[in-house]
This record gives structure tokens, sequence and C-alpha cells, in this order.
């Protein structure tokens, strides 16, 4: 059929020709903290945790899933992952980026739906929010990588939640990988696959861009700073080379942390 213009085409459009779909953002919250110690004289550790939030319906009824929802025709995907990360978690004003796209087939078993990832590094210990009921922090307790398997254990104190994933190379030229789920236990949709897509991106993006600065303070030691590199890359860093690397990231103040049972230790900030 032939149109005299765009007008009269989009008059006489017919859009229930095409399948219906549904989009959601999931939002990965990232926060490497101190770990609370009951040993004064001992070094803080540090500790990745994610934010999760148990299910209340079905699907997944009573299962843990990263906070997300589906998105209103009146709004952008980053107005929808602020919108269901307040009402999710009761959170807010954190930024977010987005980290991929899952469109799986099967990723959802109640239609075809599409997610778009959110990532978002943060300090959970500086929050003032008190979190919904619902949503809880879980501590990274096991990063254990083999081959091509990653298995993952994150607790809450209260729970346990395990998975093992495969990782298969899908493009050598650009070192990206795809994940399948081996195992799973407790954590909800393609979750497990979006979290440890996640950790693999920040782990990347580290070497690369300043990024790890969301996670500290204004003020911070190079002991500190160190720590929440070898938390996020799984793995001791030597000293002197870690220095090298940040030399150029931070700058020393006049400023001194002391406390009971360890040495005083010149503060730094991160150099805008």
């Amino acid at each position: 059929m032939e149109y005299a213009s765009e007008e009269e085409f989009l008059k006489n459009y017919d859009s229930s020709i095409f399948e219906k779909i549904s989009m959601t953002t999931d939002i990965l919250l990232i926060s490497v903290s101190s770990k609370k110690q009951n040993n004064y004289r001992k070094k803080s550790e540090k500790m990745m945790s994610i934010l999760l939030v148990k299910r209340e319906d079905y699907p997944y009824k009573d299962q843990w899933c990263l906070p997300g929802g589906f998105l209103d025709v009146s709004e952008t995907l980053d107005e929808c992952a602020r919108r269901v990360l307040k009402k999710e978690t009761n959170l807010s004003d954190i930024y977010l980026e987005q980290l991929y796209t899952f469109s799986s087939v099967d990723r959802d078993p109640r239609m075809r739906i599409v997610s778009t990832s959110y990532i978002a590094l943060v300090d959970k210990n500086s929050f003032t929010n008190t979190l919904h009921s619902n949503a809880s922090w879980f501590d990274i307790i096991k990063i254990n990588e083999d081959k091509n398997l990653v298995e993952i254990l994150l607790s809450n104190g209260d729970e346990i939640i395990s998975f093992i994933l495969k990782r298969t190379l899908r493009d050598k030229t650009t070192d990206r990988y795809q994940f399948s789920v081996i195992e799973n236990t407790k954590l909800a949709f393609d979750h497990a696959i979006v979290i440890l897509s996640g950790i693999e991106r920040l782990k990347n993006k580290i070497s690369y861009t300043d990024i790890v600065f969301n996670m500290m303070g204004e003020y911070f030691t190079l002991g500190e700073l160190q720590q929440v590199y070898e938390v996020i890359l799984n793995k001791k860093l030597l000293d002197p080379a870690f220095r090298r690397i940040i030399a150029e990231k931070v700058e020393k103040t006049d400023k001194i942390k002391s406390g009971a049972g360890h040495r005083p230790s010149f503060l730094y900030r991160y150099k805008k």
C-alpha cells in the first residue's frame, strides 16, 4: 500500500502485527566495606557485599533476587531503575550506570521479558536510609575460579546462597565471555548471571578507570584503598606495585588516622 506522507502512514500503522514484549530493569548494588571486628587491635577487613530482595510473589516466591521492576511506558530506563530501587529497597540518590541487557528467551517464565541491568558502587555503611524488611545485604564469602567454572557463595548471616556458573569465551578479540548456570540455590531468574557479569565488569573497569573511588570516603589510607582493590580483584597485591598503580590517582593530605592498637597513617584523597 502506498502512502502520501509519513503522517498518513502512522495513522494507518497496525502495531498488532508484532508480538508483545516487556522490559524490566534490575539493579546490582555492590559495596566494599569494612567488616566489623570484635578485636580493636586487629586490622579491619574489607568485604564485598550485594543487595538482594526476597520475592513475595510467584514466580520464585521466597527466593532472593536483585531489586528490579517493569518499565512503564511513560518513563526512561534510567527513571525506571531509580524508581524501582526506591520502591524495592528504600534507597535513593545513588549513581547508576548501565551494565548489560539480558535477553535470553527463557529468562522469565511469565512472558518474553528483556532486562537492562544497572550497576552501582556504594559504601553500605554510609547509608542513613532504613532498608525495607525484605531487602538484605549479602556478603560474598567466596569466589572460587577453577578453569571455566566460577563458584560464588553469599551470606547475610542467616541464609546462604550458592551458585556455580560456566564461563565460555564468546569473542577472543575482545575477551568477552558468556555465562551459563550449572548450579543455583535460592536465586531467582538469571540473576546469578547478572551478578557474575557485574563482578567481571568491575574487575575490568578498575584497571582503566577510577570507578573504585565511588566506594571510598573522602579520606582514606593507602592500606584501606589497597584492600578494596584486592577484594574486587580477588587476589593479593604487592605493596610497591599497588603504589605505582594509584600514584597519579590520589594525593596525600596533612590528616592522620590513628586508633588504639594501630600505627598512625596519613590520609589520602582522590585527585579529581
